[in-house]
């Protein structure tokens, strides 16, 4: 009976064992199936941190509108490019040329050719042209009058001071009979040019920026409209004069010779030459902005 007990003892205890075995297997078995049927993120979440890591990061200066709303507007269609636009908006127009030169920003957007080329020759800076974008109509513009004729001799005009856009006034005059300048000089034209002025003008120069506020010092004042439409005014319905549609001076994206040919900016200049911006140009401001672009 006692050996009985043993043998019976050990069969129990195999069996016990053998139940064990069968289900330490069967865990392996259902995580071996499990771990074959899960899928693998790993991959995915490379794909997405290697998307995110190519993305690059395009920092553009400019001042105002138009200019800051077409670039906002181009911002998602940028991002399907791999691009994230980030706007510098600077308060002069001399900063967004600093930063340029300076290598604070990739590209700026709110000048016209001669303009750039004014800077560049200052500062020995190696500034370029990548796109024209829309013409910005120049005109004059009058609290006091209703048109030209209406001007009395002596009367004060206001100008701006930069030399590009007091030769761009000046042309505009000469061009509507009101003076005459020396054999030339074109738009680099000063008020030293001058050589017939029968309604005897006098010239204000001021900065850029403060012209919109000398519509109250001054018979009349030359703008472009970005610096017009703020006040209400739009070539088209206010001006005594507008300046005939020239392309030289199109509101044009500039780089720098060292990143002009890069994919980022050839990207941009695709984007604010297309059709999103024409339509959006056309739809929102007909009236102060023309595109240069087909």
């Amino acid at each position: 009976m006692k050996h009985t007990g043993t043998r019976r003892g050990s069969k129990g205890w195999i069996a016990a064992l053998m139940v064990v075995l069968m289900l330490f297997s069967a865990g392996c078995a259902k995580n071996n199936t499990s771990g074959a049927a899960e899928p693998d993120t790993s991959s995915n979440a490379a794909k997405e941190n290697a998307a995110v890591d190519q993305e690059v990061t395009l920092k553009v200066a400019t001042l105002i509108p138009p200019m800051t709303d077409m670039l906002e507007l181009i911002k998602p269609l940028l991002k399907e490019d791999g691009i994230n636009l980030e706007l510098v908006v600077l308060s002069d127009n001399v900063q967004p040329n600093d930063a340029l030169a300076n290598k604070e920003v990739d590209a700026n957007f709110f000048q016209h050719v001669p303009y750039m080329n004014e800077y560049n020759a200052s500062k020995g800076s190696s500034m370029v042209a990548i796109q024209p974008v829309y013409h910005a109509i120049y005109g004059v513009y009058s609290k006091r009058y209703k048109s030209m004729d209406e001007l009395p001799d002596g009367a004060v005009v206001a100008v701006a001071n930069d030399s590009t856009n007091l030769g761009r006034s000046l042309v505009m005059l000469e061009k509507a009979g009101y003076i005459k300048l020396k054999d030339g000089v074109g738009i680099k034209a000063t008020v030293a040019d001058v050589t017939e002025n029968p309604h005897n003008f006098k010239f204000e120069e001021v900065d850029l920026l403060m012209l919109a506020r000398m519509l109250d010092d001054s018979d009349i004042a030359l703008m472009t409209p970005a610096y017009a439409s703020p006040l209400g005014l739009t070539p088209k319905k206010d001006a005594l004069l507008t300046e005939t549609t020239e392309s030289e001076f199109a509101i044009t994206l500039v780089a720098r010779e060292d990143n002009k040919d890069s994919e980022p900016i050839r990207k941009l200049a695709e984007r604010l030459s297309g059709p999103e911006v024409k339509q959006f140009l056309e739809d929102n401001y007909s009236e102060i902005a023309i595109p240069a672009f087909e």
